[in-house]
């Protein structure tokens, strides 16, 4: 009895837990203000100092010429089948390079006999700078749709595969003696075991992929192509339309932000899965 009175006690003279202070506005969005000031502030010095002719329209556009720009093009419809035009390239050639990169890298990571076997050809073409294959995948593609699809599908199938091959290879071996002994199948393996422990591995690939193939698609549209949003930022450059050519920028810069932001929070979510080194 008298022990179960001292129990009670010593709980109830434990403290409570103290309560988080509740954040402000400023507080929860801090990155967000800050940032979007900063732009705000670049943005309203740029346009003052190219209203003012301190900046020449043949080097750099001020920003409300950009605007009028994007109004224009939108207002025709080019815009967007530009922005439709390479969003469907880059689809096509991420989708084909995710499934690919993953498939092979699971099985290079899994068997090592396949792995010295394809060692070779992976890094002699993970040394070769994209680019300078781009003149011979026109000649085998022409400068059409596929060309540039090829050219997405090379700059982000290597990361992807890179980074499954790293994940498979990291699974903790105690986890695959424990499958073993229960006498799972490899594929039992592979779905309960290797493909989860990966899954940050592959994620990270993924982000780094997307950064990469939106380089690809627009490469491939500047160096053979007639539409798109990296023919736009070509055609400004040749005809020193600066307004255009910072349009293109712009949106590829948004595009990309857009994507790697998405690609990150998948990969923060999955990261309490990555083992610890």
């Amino acid at each position: 009895m008298g022990t179960k009175t001292e129990t009670l006690a010593s709980k109830a003279a434990q403290p409570a837990p103290a309560r988080r202070p509740r954040q402000t506005f400023y507080q929860r969005h801090e990155a967000l203000i800050l940032g979007g000031s900063a732009v705000v502030l670049v943005v309203a010095i740029w346009q003052a100092c190219w209203s003012a002719g301190m900046i020449s329209p043949l080097f750099l556009s001020g920003p409300s010429a950009i605007a009028k720009q994007f109004w224009e093009t939108l207002r025709h419809g080019t815009l967007l089948a530009d922005i439709r035009f390479s969003g469907l390239n880059f689809l096509i050639g991420f989708a084909i390079a995710l499934v690919s990169g993953v498939v092979l890298g699971v099985i290079i990571g899994w068997y090592r006999k396949v792995r010295l076997l394809f060692d070779p050809f992976l890094n002699a073409l993970y040394a070769t700078p994209r680019i300078a294959m781009v003149p011979m995948i026109i000649i085998w593609f022409g400068v059409g749709m596929w060309s540039k699809v090829f050219i997405v599908f090379l700059s982000s199938f290597f990361p992807i595969l890179i980074n499954t091959v790293g994940g498979i290879r990291s699974v903790d071996p105690d986890l695959l003696r424990a499958a073993r002994a229960f006498c799972a199948s490899d594929w039992q393996i592979f779905k309960t075991v290797a493909i989860p422990g990966s899954v940050p591995f592959i994620l990270t690939g993924v982000r780094q992929g997307v950064a990469l193939g939106l380089i690809g698609v627009v490469v491939g549209e500047m160096f053979g192509g007639s539409q798109g949003v990296g023919f736009m930022v070509a055609y400004g450059g040749q005809t020193f339309a600066t307004d255009t050519l910072f349009l293109g920028v712009m949106i590829i810069a948004l595009a990309g932000i857009l994507l790697t932001t998405l690609a990150e929070k998948l990969e923060r979510r999955f990261s309490r899965w990555r083992p610890e080194r």
